[in-house]
């Protein structure tokens, strides 16, 4: 893939801080364990089986790790691809923060739907598709040449990319590809991205149902206070006309309770 677009750093930008120290430490890992022979995926990939078992370290651990050269490689080029231009709009620490969420999401998510799975998942992918759909967010309109060739928006990339994920992930429950981490890596990374405006939408809509409740409690004693006030013209004209010793005990009692309650809510009006 590549992009094409006005405005900002673009494809073939140098390196942004946080990105090139991604880039070192899991190209450096997968050296390391290519140079020693070592495997560090059983500690440090992610089995779920392990983390539920006390490996609670692993979905911080497993992002870092890759099973071959060219997995690594696509992983590290998307980043540089996708990232170099987050990384300059949202600044070092929220990209690294984003990142790191995305990926640990799709670790998470990975592990609720197979918690069984003994196999250790390793790479980057999970926090690669949360950039994916921050770079499609960010960018809706953005062409993107897909396998070099193929241009396409980057809102219909990000479509396309989740709902072919979603397939593969219950279409292929035991495929070795954790389709779940990717998914996990755009549900966690949308709800980064629209945290904010999703509480401040539950925000108005309490203070326009606290607004409804007040206004409907003041249309409620401001229609009792009209019978009252009614009821209680209909007691003075009573008197008014015939003298106070034409009222009963019970219209007594009524004209002095209306009276004390029309003068209280004057009060608090």
């Amino acid at each position: 893939m590549n992009w094409r677009g006005g405005g900002g750093i673009g494809f073939g930008s140098g390196l942004s801080p946080v990105i090139r120290n991604l880039i070192m430490i899991n190209v450096g890992l997968f050296a390391f364990e290519s140079l020693f022979k070592i495997n560090l995926a059983h500690v440090f990939g992610l089995s779920p089986y392990r983390f539920w078992h006390g490996f609670l370290w692993q979905p911080f651990t497993y992002m870092f790790l890759h099973g071959g050269f060219m997995h690594v490689f696509w992983n590290m080029f998307l980043l540089w691809m996708f990232g170099a231009q987050l990384e300059s709009i949202w600044g070092p620490r929220r990209f690294l923060t984003y990142y790191l969420i995305c990926g640990v999401g799709a670790g998470l998510l990975n592990a609720v739907v197979t918690p069984g799975s003994p196999i250790p998942i390793v790479g980057a992918s999970g926090s690669i598709y949360g950039l994916l759909l921050a770079f499609g967010l960010t960018f809706p309109n953005r062409v993107i040449l897909l396998w070099f060739v193929l241009p396409i928006k980057a809102k219909y990339l990000v479509i396309i990319m989740g709902a072919l994920e979603l397939f593969f992930a219950l279409s292929q429950p035991s495929s070795p590809i954790a389709h779940f981490a990717h998914l996990g890596g755009m549900l966690f990374g949308l709800v980064y991205l629209r945290k904010d405006n999703w509480i401040r939408s539950a925000l108005r809509w309490q203070s326009n149902r606290v607004s409804r409740k007040n206004l409907e409690v003041v249309w409620n004693r401001s229609h009792e206070m009209e019978k009252l006030q009614k009821e209680v013209d209909e007691l003075l004209d009573k008197i008014n006309e015939s003298g106070y010793e034409s009222l009963n005990r019970q219209e007594i009692n009524r004209l002095k309770e209306a009276s004390k309650k029309l003068k209280e809510w004057e009060k608090q009006a």
